[in-house]
């Protein structure tokens, strides 16, 4: 079905595998197309809980965008490379209602730390590094790097990165809170199923209601804290909200039935 992407969904977990190794799963607009697609369907279907994305491979989770498809841009390619790619793929994945989890496995430069950012959270093994580089190549991050970074980071610490195209190890995107967890290559996606699976076992329908809230806080013109009150009224219509309550009631584990 997709010419770059492996997917496989077990126990209500997608895992999508971007699929170019020889060239370090590099990001074109054909792979960009594609991951829409299948984090769409990932986030339609009521059979999964859980999205996980990795790159093919030892070396890379994805070693950056795939820089001969826009070397002889003009400005106003430019644009509207950065405005669909973002409206397209890393945008979508930030207000996905479905959790998304990246499993940086190597390199995540430029385009793929952009990636792994949009994601609602990161992991990544011990030979991971990471960085955004576009200006050793006259350019800026353009797939919501500049922003993301600085959130997830600080200001000026993101502000180094961007200024001199550095790598950070694994070790030490962790100490920044770029990363959540570090593990062994061969434990990255066990350990990221273990975390799905306690994920599963929650009201899908306040997770996202959560996703919501939480980016509402980052988002220009949007009052987080108003946002919060809005989806905090709006779970007690749920019916996750009467089995979650009823089963705390009698003391028993809630059985959700998901999105």
């Amino acid at each position: 079905m997709y010419q770059n992407l492996l997917v496989q969904t077990t126990e209500k977990v997608t895992t999508i595998t971007i699929n170019r190794p020889s060239q370090l799963n590099a990001l074109n607009k054909e792979t960009i197309s594609e991951l829409h697609s299948a984090l769409d369907s990932a986030d339609k279907d009521s059979e999964v809980g859980v999205v996980i994305i990795t790159g093919s491979g030892e070396k890379a989770f994805v070693a950056g965008a795939d820089i001969k498809e826009f070397a002889d841009f003009t400005i106003s390619q430019g644009g509207e490379l950065a405005m669909v790619g973002q409206q397209t793929l890393f945008s979508f994945i930030e207000n996905m209602g479905t959790p998304v989890i990246a499993a940086i496995n190597g390199f995540a430069l430029g385009g793929g730390l952009e990636l792994a950012m949009a994601a609602h959270f990161r992991l990544a093994s011990n030979n991971a590094k990471m960085g955004l580089p576009e200006v050793s190549l006259g350019l800026i991050p353009g797939y919501g790097g500049t922003q993301r970074l600085a959130q997830l980071v600080g200001k000026g610490k993101a502000n180094e990165m961007i200024f001199t195209a550095g790598m950070v190890k694994a070790e030490e995107a962790l100490h920044l809170g770029l990363v959540n967890y570090v593990v062994e290559l061969s434990e990255l996606l066990p350990k990221c199923q273990e975390i799905a699976q306690k994920i599963l076992q929650k009201s899908s329908l306040a997770i996202s209601a959560a996703i919501k809230a939480v980016n509402a806080g980052f988002t220009d013109g949007e009052n987080g804290f108003q946002t919060e009150i809005e989806q905090f009224s709006l779970c007690f219509g749920t019916t996750d909200f009467k089995e979650g309550t009823n089963a705390f009631l009698e003391k028993r584990k809630p059985h959700y039935q998901g999105k």
